[in-house]
């Protein structure tokens, strides 16, 4: 059936959707991609300049471009921003309110995961954040009486009709709708945003016309949201071979997104397609064989043969790259693409079938959005977007089918911080403040010992920079967790792999020991033992001491200038000029953290040296040529010094 209440105009629809639900807004909005934010601005305005009005927001990841600082940080980002978005991006509007406690007092935004560090200072965005664990916010949510889902979709008309994919977002949207019927609640109003330019997804992902009871097309639409493609160091690439190595072959594969992601993509691709020059690596990095012997027990060296399945709750770039190099290959059939192989009488042929690749939602480059609608138009079954219920858990009708499809799987995350007895700090401070959310994160760790030979690795950075200079990443203990030490598995810094699984605490502890930074590891030995959990003639091993960043930089440089290791793994969205400018500011942000480092900075601003090569045009492209007042002058200066240091 035909929806009766089609839009083009925002304005008006968000109107329609007002008089029609009344003064009362409870609205669900998918994460990330899948959010209209052009419609929820009209909303948001139509509530706040109307306090007979009321909005209250669920949702998460709400996307918004970088603020820029004043100064030479507006001056790199300021362009960079309007050529990589797009100038007729839109925000979230609430979202900018939020992070400045600016929100009316009629409107509520509950998010269960926050983009990462921007709602820290934020009181409202803090006392109104819901912690769950993902597999957990569709249940939560079926009882908000919620009126409203609004969401981003594809649209595709067809001999059959009209069909709508949810496409980046299948992710809570069913699962909510079918824990809302089954609570025998009023199913909410459901409104269709429609973006041309959506990856259209089809299997779970594709829902009937149905399905929508009010769809808006307007007449124009922003780019799709793309993240920004980050620059790996050292370090990273450190973590990203260790990691590799743990990857048996034939076995299923997740990751999450950041720099240490593309740095575990990379090392693979490298562990692929040139096995000989990862193995030197690898050797370079683990001279005692930890990690060697590690991969034999529970990975492998080996190129892939059988290659991997994925199975993500976010589909992101480096699945793209994986399947573009010969690795993510092994395919899975699922119930609803075996009916619809064998409706389309595919079965038979000589082309395979099944996908290789299962999601809950995806976000990334404009490059990760076009191999999507390439694959679907191509290869119909290799991609199955699907609720997050069928990705992150194991419960359910189809648990015996996930647990052979993730046979050998590995499940690589992130944190923020660990202790040594094993627990994870992903999301929240030690003073309550949280920077994100638990997300699937506890879901994935929980899957890996319910797997008879899944592991979970989290990865993180041994130390880094705070304003009273470096600290420890690894700490003794820490007052919020969100993997707590009975899930102990594998822990994994740019030092090593710290295997925690049955291990006792003292054993624990000499593990973690063994990839922390050697300026650290006195410090925290001597806290162990004060609190009985290392024997008190514990010797910490000489070959420990050499975990310091310049030990890391003297294994890794030979390899580096062969180019095995480039600050840009997938290329960049920045111009070459701005790639020569990238470390020099980020030298600039670092040194003046400190006082130590803006002593040093005064001194190099004084003393700034000889010319850098191509520093005319890095001066030009920060509109610096011609200074005109002294904030200018005193920018040029900074600039200059940190070009030339």
């Amino acid at each position: 059936m035909p929806i009766e209440h089609c839009y083009s105009d925002t304005e008006a629809c968000a109107h329609y959707l007002a008089d029609e639900l009344g003064p009362d807004l409870r609205i669900a909005a998918p994460l990330g991609l899948g959010k209209p934010h052009g419609l929820l601005n009209a909303l948001y305005r139509l509530t706040g300049t109307d306090p007979a009005r009321s909005l209250r927001l669920y949702t998460a990841l709400s996307l918004t471009q970088p603020q820029p600082a004043p100064g030479l940080e507006k001056r790199f980002l300021g362009p960079f921003l309007e050529r990589h978005f797009g100038a007729d991006q839109v925000d979230p509007q609430y979202a900018l309110d939020q992070a400045r406690d600016a929100l009316p007092p009629n409107v509520e935004i509950h998010e269960f995961y926050m983009q990462s560090g921007a709602m820290l200072h934020s009181g409202s965005a803090q006392r109104s954040y819901i912690s769950q664990n993902y597999t957990h916010v569709a249940r939560d949510l079926a009882v908000q009486d919620i009126n409203m889902l609004v969401q981003l979709v594809a649209r595709r008309e067809g001999p059959d009709g009209v069909h709508y994919s949810l496409s980046c977002n299948p992710d809570l949207t069913l699962d909510f709708l079918r824990q809302v019927l089954a609570a025998g609640r009023q199913r909410p109003l459901c409104v269709a945003v429609v973006h041309p330019d959506l990856p259209y997804m089809g299997g779970d992902a594709e829902v009937a016309e149905a399905f929508f009871d009010v769809e808006l097309r307007p007449q124009a639409s922003p780019r799709l949201f793309a993240l920004p493609r980050l620059p790996v160091d050292l370090a990273e690439y450190a973590l990203g071979m260790h990691a590799s190595a743990l990857v048996r072959d034939g076995g299923c594969l997740q990751i999450g997104i950041g720099a240490l992601s593309d740095a575990l993509v990379k090392a693979l691709l490298l562990r692929h397609q040139d096995n000989v020059h990862w193995r030197r690596a690898l050797v370079a990095l683990d001279p005692r064989g930890a990690t060697h012997a590690l991969a034999g027990r529970i990975g492998g060296l080996a190129p892939f043969q059988g290659g991997l399945y994925g199975a993500s709750e976010m589909v992101m770039d480096g699945f793209m790259h994986l399947q573009r190099g010969g690795i993510l290959k092994r395919r899975s059939w699922d119930n609803l693409a075996l009916e619809r192989a064998s409706a389309e009488g595919r079965l038979n042929q000589a082309t395979p079938g099944g996908h290789y690749l299962r999601g809950a939602f995806f976000l990334g480059s404009q490059e990760l959005y076009g191999w999507l609608a390439a694959t679907e138009a191509a290869d119909p079954d290799a991609i199955t977007m699907c609720p997050v219920s069928n990705v992150n858990q194991l419960y359910g009708d189809h648990q015996a089918l996930a647990m052979l499809q993730r046979r050998g799987a590995r499940f690589f995350n992130t944190c923020m911080m660990a202790t040594v007895l094993g627990a994870a700090v992903s999301d929240t401070l030690d003073d309550g403040a949280v920077v994100s959310g638990v997300g699937g994160q506890y879901n994935f760790v929980a899957m890996a010992h319910e797997l008879p030979d899944g592991r979970s690795a989290l990865l993180l950075r041994s130390t880094r920079s705070s304003r009273g200079g470096i600290e420890s990443n690894i700490r003794w203990n820490y007052g919020q967790t969100t993997i707590p030490r009975h899930l102990r598995d594998l822990i994994i810094t740019e030092y090593g792999i710290a295997d925690l699984r049955g291990k006792s605490d003292s054993e624990c502890v000499e593990a973690m020991l063994s990839i922390s930074d050697a300026r650290f590891l006195d410090a925290l030995c001597a806290e162990a033992k004060a609190h009985g959990k290392l024997a008190a003639d514990f010797a910490i091993p000489e070959a420990w001491r050499r975990h310091h960043p310049r030990h890391l930089h003297e294994a890794l440089a030979p390899l580096q200038q062969k180019g095995l290791f480039p600050t840009f793994p997938f290329g960049s969205d920045f111009t070459e000029v701005e790639q020569r400018l990238l470390p020099a500011l980020n030298w600039l942000k670092s040194v003046s953290s400190t006082w130590l480092g803006r002593f040093r900075l005064l001194r190099a601003v004084c003393r700034p040296g000889s010319v850098a090569a191509g520093e005319a045009e890095a001066v030009a492209r920060m509109g610096l040529t011609t200074p005109r007042t002294l904030a200018d002058r005193l920018q040029l200066r900074l600039l200059q010094a940190a070009l030339r240091r």
